[in-house]
């Protein structure tokens, strides 16, 4: 019997931990990782490059490595702020732009690296050009790139994507498609709904191909809302915006965290964007058609709420086991 076929798509710091577990688990298993950053070290280098933003992709390609923890530590290496031109690059960003450069495209550079550094299983940028996101809010008001939505005051009513050098609507990555068809399981999340998953499934390749696939789709629920994107949102808010911009109810499961957060524990500081914990709406989940895994998914560490990867990637890898379709 082969192994299951596991498509896991975001981005951010959610779904690295959620690969870091699912590498060990028996399964054939493939990354889609959003190309839609515009701030900090990948919006620099995809002005300077022009190439698709190598942050994202740089935290999956560690996720699904081997490499020793020295070698992480090197990629992960920030030059400091005193350090000119250099300041604020993570080595490893520099290393993708470079090696992108050299091959005329980020989709083959993540793969040459993703054999360098033995990466079990595949990466795959959602696109091989750099994607500017339009969020276009209840008011009508449109704001461009995805470092500068939160800054609005308003509710997000939709985002979608336009190509960053020419303003054509996206297309998907080689393979990116073809994974999708081939998956058993595909898992959303987690991540930022509105800059870290959505920037994918709007790229209207991808959204089609949810439509079709026969996989099972799986949406890991964030713990916290975000400050800007999801602010006073319920779990179920969360599976509405994603069924609503794919165009159909696509999700069969999700997966809610029901461990409560301890007051006064997130560290505001560090984790500014962070507001409160998702509410639960059980009924309103209920008229999403989905079915509910409720558990408890949290790992506290370094003053922040984080799903717990192992105990997420065992929910996927039982469900994936199961021989069941969605409707």
């Amino acid at each position: 019997m082969s192994n299951p076929k596991v498509v896991v798509i975001g981005g951010g710091t959610g779904i690295p931990v959620v690969l870091k577990a699912l590498r060990k688990e028996k399964i054939d298993l493939a990354a889609i990782v959003t190309v839609a950053d515009d701030g900090g070290s990948s919006g620099r280098i995809r002005s300077a490059v022009n190439i698709a933003p190598p942050g994202d992709l740089r935290n999956v390609l560690i996720a699904m490595s081997d490499m020793p923890k020295f070698y992480a530590d090197i990629l992960q290496y920030r030059f400091d702020k005193s350090d000119g031109e250099l300041a604020g690059h993570p080595l490893g960003n520099l290393i993708i732009a470079a090696v992108s450069e050299m091959q005329g495209s980020t989709y083959r550079a993540i793969q040459t690296l993703a054999q360098f550094f033995h990466v079990e299983g595949k990466i795959y940028p959602s696109s091989d050009a750099a994607l500017t996101l339009h969020a276009v809010f209840k008011d009508g008001h449109e704001v461009l790139g995805e470092s500068h939505i939160a800054s609005y005051k308003g509710l997000i009513d939709h985002v979608y994507l336009t190509q960053t050098a020419s303003g054509d609507s996206p297309v998907a990555s080689k393979n990116v498609v073809k994974s999708i068809m081939e998956a058993d399981t595909i898992v959303l999340g987690p991540g930022s709904l509105f800059t870290s998953i959505l920037p994918n499934i709007v790229i209207p390749e991808i959204c089609e191909a949810l439509w079709k696939t026969s996989a099972k789709i799986v949406y890991v629920c964030n713990i916290m809302t975000q400050r800007g994107e999801t602010e006073r949102f319920s779990d179920a808010d969360h599976v509405r915006v994603l069924n609503e911009h794919i165009g159909t109810k696509v999700i069969d499961t999700v997966l809610v965290n029901i461990q409560e957060v301890p007051e006064e524990y997130m560290n505001t500081n560090k984790f500014d964007e962070y507001l409160v914990q998702v509410d639960h709406d059980f009924e309103a989940l209920k008229a999403e058609e989905v079915n509910v895994i409720s558990n408890n998914f949290l790992e506290l560490r370094d003053g922040g709420a984080f799903h717990n990867g192992e105990a997420v990637a065992k929910e996927i890898v039982a469900i994936s086991q199961r021989q069941e379709f969605r409707h």
